[in-house]
């Protein structure tokens, strides 16, 4: 029988794991996954907890740099020199040891009140918009409204004081704001808001936040977005140049307060991504080793002067004496990344800068597959399902926001909590199958090269890429029979 409520779907869902999961491993016999390669290829090289393998030029580059003696200021200005070259000489650079350690030192340098002087502290806020992974970008400060106060929920009280709820800064507020034109419905196993993207109104959001300024102008310090450019992260409106007009609002708004424009693209490359020239950003901070295939590492980009104070608390920006670059003890000593992973990180920006399309004919080819192959999917979950390119993420976006629709239910949401627990069924049901899965949650699968389906030239195996889109598409059919909606 059809459900009546969308929860008694979901309570259906879990009595029924086991037997999915026995649906699923049965899927993969017939998809005959040759058994050399179950478990050890997937759908992502970009989550930190399951790293891609590292490219040949990559691997011998910071091989050879650990066979030499080398100072490690004079590799940090290699970094800052292919910056520069790839954006302009009004730009700067600071490498880290994750694009976490990344945020951290941009939002305290940038966000938080000062420590020193006589007197109490002010309270300092910073906006992020509700959008997805918002625990990283929007969790460093204390929620605002109230209403939001538990948004971070298992995933963060579980562990406590040392989980995600330890990363507050000093005296600092996250003023948290919903998307004009997205939708928070609640679903999943864990039955959570889920932030559903496709059709936000950038230009609205602009009026709404600066309403929200206007409010908070005398603690507003500093705003903060992911720096995608695909529908399912609320980026689809893009403007004649391809940058997403919602990311430009972001900007005009943070320009007009005197404010720091931050964006967190860890799942994104520099020179062929986001372009911080195009978005008026002041900041950009990425996961080397996620898309761009370096060790692992972040990197910070940003305008020279704001990059001042972060190069500065990451003991860069000159020795005691007073120049213009140095590798010392600063706030943030503990975040320094390491001489070999400096060496893959000047590798890979190399590339960027002279041979892209290694990495772009890795997600031109990716493309051609998922299209083909979800043109297979039963037609009614088809005619819901948005397929998008990034060149940003190197990855394209799989969204099914769009199988909900006309009151009808559709493909099962997962929220990040179904993540966080195991429940997420788009995710836990793929590692029944043989493959190691890649971010699936609110409605938006993400699927990119490198994890064993690239050779060591960074070419992709399109056989073992089918594979997994393959089972990727049997599981969501699985998975929809289950919820009763084919």
């Amino acid at each position: 029988m059809a459900f009546k409520y969308k929860f008694q779907m979901y309570k259906h869902l879990q009595a029924n794991i086991a037997n999915i999961y026995a649906d699923a491993r049965k899927a993969a016999e017939e998809l005959n996954i040759p058994a050399d390669i179950r478990g050890k290829f997937g759908m992502t090289g970009g989550i930190s907890g399951c790293p891609a393998p590292l490219r040949d030029d990559i691997m011998h580059a910071g091989e050879e740099a650990g066979k030499k003696v080398i100072p490690l200021a004079g590799m940090v200005d290699q970094i800052r020199e292919l910056v520069k070259d790839i954006y302009g000489d009004e730009y700067d650079a600071a490498p880290t040891s994750t694009c976490e350690a990344g945020l951290w030192v941009a939002f305290d340098s940038l966000f938080t009140p000062p420590n020193l002087g006589r007197g109490d502290n002010y309270r300092a806020r910073y906006f992020a918009p509700l959008e997805k992974h918002f625990h990283h970008q929007g969790g460093y400060g204390r929620p605002f409204p109230g209403r939001y106060k538990d948004i971070i929920a298992d995933r963060g009280t579980t562990p406590g004081e040392l989980g995600f709820y330890g990363k507050r800064q000093n005296n600092l507020d996250t003023v948290i704001i919903p998307l004009a034109g997205a939708k928070y419905d609640v679903h999943g196993i864990k039955y959570h808001p889920c932030p559903l993207l496709t059709t936000v109104d950038a230009k609205q959001v602009y009026e709404d936040m600066k309403k929200f300024a206007q409010i908070h102008a005398s603690m507003f310090t500093g705003i903060t977005s992911l720096g995608y450019e695909t529908p399912g992260y609320g980026y689809g409106e893009k403007d004649a140049d391809g940058t997403p007009v919602l990311q430009k609002m972001y900007a005009k708004l943070a320009n007009e307060y005197g404010v720091p424009y931050v964006i967190d693209n860890a799942w994104g490359v520099p020179g062929i991504g986001h372009n911080i020239r195009k978005s008026g950003a002041d900041v950009i901070i990425y996961s080397m080793d996620k898309a761009s295939g370096a060790a692992t590492s972040g990197l910070i980009i940003g305008k020279e002067d704001i990059m001042v104070p972060i190069r500065r608390a990451m003991g860069l920006h000159g020795d005691r004496w007073g120049t213009g670059s140095s590798y010392g003890k600063a706030a943030y000593v503990t975040f320094d990344p390491g001489k070999e992973a400096l060496a893959t990180q000047i590798q890979a920006l190399k590339v960027l800068r002279d041979n892209p399309e290694v990495y772009t004919k890795s997600v031109d080819d990716l493309y051609d597959v998922v299209v083909e192959e979800f043109a297979n999917i039963h037609p009614k979950l088809k005619a819901g399902i948005i397929i998008s390119k990034s060149y940003n993420s190197r990855a394209v976006e799989v969204n099914y926001e769009g199988t909900w629709g006309k009151g009808e239910m559709g493909l099962p949401i997962f929220s990040i909590e179904d993540m966080y627990s195991g429940t997420n069924l788009l995710q836990s049901g793929m590692a029944q199958m043989g493959v190691i899965p890649t971010v699936a949650y609110d409605g938006n699968i993400y699927i990119s090269p490198d994890l064993a389906t690239t050779d060591s030239k960074g070419n992709l195996l399109k056989d073992v890429m089918r594979y997994g889109v393959k089972a990727q598409i049997m599981l969501m059919e699985i998975i929809a029979k289950y919820a009763e909606i084919l």
